[in-house]
């Protein structure tokens, strides 16, 4: 008996119905030319809060739980006096975690269809956050839009940075992909 491999419902749904649409929508010569999300970074950071040891555990606590994976420390790339903050030493000011292949596409989908439902007063996000290469910068302003975080990980509010990276992305294609997954932007008022 052949074991069926799983794939993630957003990563099949590209293949096999997205792309071919995209390529027809942005009018491209080449299936390679449509925009395919990369990997998805979630981060986030912890300001004044560093050298606080209960508010950094919560974050990775956090983010290990939201996405599944181990979480890695960022220390400062600047020296800021204002922030007290020196160039690599101290305290870490953020965490992070990379997503890529299913995983990734699983994220994606509780984002979309499970978190941002949960957002107060939602209105969809915004759709002037992609850079000039195509990835979109999504923020939350706390954790608990997540299902998988407990009543005991939220005493410790925090905000969420998600960026999706898209390859052969335009802001145009990559808005188009992302609202074939589903995210829900915010219309445009004329």
């Amino acid at each position: 008996m052949a074991e069926t491999k799983y794939e993630a419902r957003l990563k099949t749904a590209y293949k096999e119905k997205f792309k071919a649409e995209l390529q027809k929508e942005l009018k491209l010569e080449n299936i390679n030319q449509v925009p395919e999300l990369e990997k998805i970074i979630v981060s986030s950071g912890v300001g004044k809060k560093r050298e606080d040891k209960r508010f950094t555990e919560t974050v990775t606590l956090t983010l290990s739980k939201i996405t599944g994976q181990a979480v890695t420390s960022r220390l400062a790339k600047k020296s800021i006096a204002q922030f007290k903050i020196r160039k690599g030493m101290g305290a870490p000011v953020g965490y992070l975690t990379t997503l890529r292949g299913d995983k990734m596409y699983e994220f994606a989908d509780r984002l979309i269809n499970v978190a941002l439902p949960h957002v107060r007063d939602f209105h969809g996000v915004p759709g002037k956050s992609f850079d000039a290469k195509g990835n979109y910068s999504l923020g939350l302003k706390e954790q608990t839009v997540f299902p998988e975080i407990s009543f005991e990980d939220a005493a410790v509010l925090h905000g969420i940075e998600v960026t999706f990276v898209i390859k052969n992305g335009t802001p145009e294609g990559s808005r188009k992909l992302l609202e074939k997954f589903g995210m829900p932007f915010e219309k445009e008022s004329k």
